[in-house]
C-alpha cells in the first residue's frame, strides 16, 4: 500500500495501529512541516519485526538533527526500510549527516561496523557534488556503504563482513572515516591478538602487500603485549604451583599428625580398660 501526501501542511503522524494502513510499504510527506515531534511517530512505523514500510521521502521538511537522529535509532535494527530521503531539510546540520554514515556503517569497531544497517539502499541527506567539504565527503561515504548493502541484499550478514574488510582493514579508508566520525582508537585494540594472524591475511588478500605491511606495524604492540601477557601468565602459574605443593605439604603433616595424636589416644583407652579389669 502506498500514501502519498505532499505540501499538506502536515506537522505530524499519529501512528495508531488499529486504524493506520496495514502493510504500508510506501510513504511520501514531502513539502510538509514535519520536525522532530513528527519524527517521533514516524519510528513507530520504523520499529520493531513486523515494519512493512520499505520507503520513506520526507525532503522539504523541518527535520533537524534530533529528528534524524529518532530516525537513525529507530532503523538500528530495521530490516525492511531500504529508501529515506531526507534532501532539503535545512535544519540537518553535519552532526545529522554523520549520524547517518554511523547509521550504515559506525566505524567505531569491528563489532559496531557488523552490526550497521545493511538493509538501506538509498539514503539521501545533502547533495554531493563541487568542492569536498566534510559535508559532501560524508554523503559520498553514506554512497560507499550502500553500494556494499546493495551488492549483498540478500545476505545481509556478508554486507557486514564486506564492510569489514572494505573499510576497517584497509588504513586509508579506515583514517578517512575516523577522521570524519572523531573515532580515536585504533583498529587493533579489538581485536584479540591471537586472532592477528586471520586478520592479517585477509589484508594481504584483499588489499595487497602495502596494506599488509601498514597494517603489521599496527598491530605489532598487540603481539608484543600477547608475549609478554604469555609469559606473565607463565610465572605467575610456577609462582601458584608452587604454592599449591608447599600447602599440600602441610596438610598432609597436619593429617600425619592428627593420625599420630589418634593413635595415642586409642593406646591409653585401651590400657585404661585392662586396668579396671
Amino acid at each position: 500500500m502506498h500514501l502519498f501526501c505532499t505540501n499538506c501542511d502536515i506537522e505530524s503522524i499519529e501512528i495508531d495501529n488499529d486504524y493506520f494502513p496495514k502493510h504500508l510499504s510506501r510513504l511520501r510527506l514531502r513539502g510538509n512541516k514535519i520536525s522532530t515531534e513528527g519524527c517521533r511517530g514516524l519510528a513507530k512505523l520504523l520499529q520493531g519485526g513486523d515494519s512493512t514500510l520499505t520507503q520513506l521521502h520526507l525532503q522539504n521538511n523541518k527535520i533537524d538533527d534530533d529528528g534524524v537522529e529518532i530516525l537513525v535509532n529507530a532503523l538500528q535494527n530495521n530490516t525492511s526500510l531500504a529508501d529515506l530521503s531526507l534532501k532539503g531539510n535545512n535544519e540537518i546540520s553535519i552532526e545529522g549527516m554523520k549520524a547517518c554514515l554511523r547509521l550504515v556503517n559506525d566505524i567505531s569497531g569491528i563489532k559496531a561496523t557488523l552490526q550497521s544497517n545493511h538493509t538501506m539502499r538509498y539514503l539521501d541527506v545533502k547533495e554531493a557534488y563541487g568542492l569536498l567539504t566534510p559535508v559532501v565527503k560524508i554523503q559520498l561515504q553514506i554512497s560507499d556503504s550502500l553500494e556494499i548493502n546493495h551488492d549483498y541484499e540478500d545476505d545481509l550478514e556478508a554486507a557486514g563482513k564486506e564492510k569489514v574488510i572494505q573499510t576497517q582493514l584497509h588504513s586509508g579508508k579506515r583514517a578517512e572515516l575516523a577522521d570524519l566520525l572523531g573515532v580515536n582508537r585504533s583498529l587493533y585494540s579489538d581485536i584479540n591478538p591471537l586472532h592477528l594472524p586471520e586478520v592479517l591475511a585477509l589484508v594481504g588478500l584483499h588489499h595487497g602487500q602495502e596494506e599488509l605491511y601498514v597494517a603489521l606495524k599496527s598491530s605489532i604492540a598487540g603481539v608484543i603485549s600477547t608475549v609478554n601477557r604469555k609469559e606473565c601468565i607463565q610465572q605467575q602459574r610456577a609462582y601458584l604451583v608452587a604454592e599449591l605443593a608447599e600447602l599440600d605439604a602441610e596438610l598432609e603433616a597436619i593429617n600425619e599428625s592428627e593420625g599420630d595424636v589418634v593413635g595415642i589416644e586409642s593406646e591409653e583407652s585401651r590400657s585404661s580398660k585392662r586396668r579396671r579389669k
